[in-house]
């Protein structure tokens, strides 16, 4: 039974969009793109590297994978680790218009998300790793299928992008499995789903 991973990029404000370059995602007139890129200092590097020793296979929103698909096949160095990884293991792609693939190893998912991905978690054994793909994300908790994000908050407010967890988000308990902070002021934290969030109050009771 395979494990569904979530890594991505925040910033203080939630903002996911764009991290890797100003042209990377431009929906909305979005201006600010490569707002990651400053913080990726050695401690930063050593956490990505942790990362990519452990997929088994990756799952992919449709626009990281076009995002990820114009460039990581370029990066041929056998010597990186991401690349060899991204280049070489299985990729699939929930969407209803990829219709031919170019980047070897990829498969489409146009059926049912919930059905598909499950599907795919039964088959494979290991991290099943997603990378951005922040509406894809929220899809998963919604449907109870990520297991786990490790969330990666930058030091930096924008004040306009598409948010990770916007308003409607379905409400999400998790629980904090471990972190670190880089040099750099990234705090990067993990933490598992676990259910629906729980309630109480402050108040003190009546007869107190």
């Amino acid at each position: 039974m395979g494990k569904l991973v979530s890594t991505i990029f925040v910033t203080l404000d939630g903002v996911y969009q764009g991290p890797g370059g100003p042209q990377e995602d431009t929906r909305g007139g979005f201006e600010h793109g490569g707002w990651s890129f400053v913080y990726g200092d050695e401690g930063f590097g050593e956490f990505i590297g942790e990362v990519f020793e452990r997929p088994s296979a990756f799952l992919l929103g449709r626009r990281t994978y076009d995002i990820f698909a114009g460039y990581w096949p370029k990066v041929t160095d056998p010597a990186n680790r991401v690349a060899a990884q991204l280049n070489t293991l299985p990729k699939y792609v929930p969407s209803a218009t990829l219709t031919d693939p170019s980047w070897s190893g990829t498969t489409v998912l146009g059926g049912d998300l919930a059905k598909e991905v499950s599907a795919l978690k039964e088959s494979t054994d290991g991290e099943i790793q997603v990378h951005g793909s922040g509406a894809l994300v929220r899809s998963l908790l919604s449907l109870d299928l990520l297991d786990t994000v490790h969330l990666a908050t930058f030091p930096v407010v924008l004040g306009s992008g598409l948010r990770l967890f916007p308003e409607g988000s379905v409400p999400t308990r998790f629980r904090h499995t471990g972190g670190r902070v880089t040099p750099a002021g990234v705090s990067i934290q993990t933490y598992d789903a676990a259910g629906r969030p729980e309630y109480g109050s402050y108040e003190l009771p009546e007869n107190a």
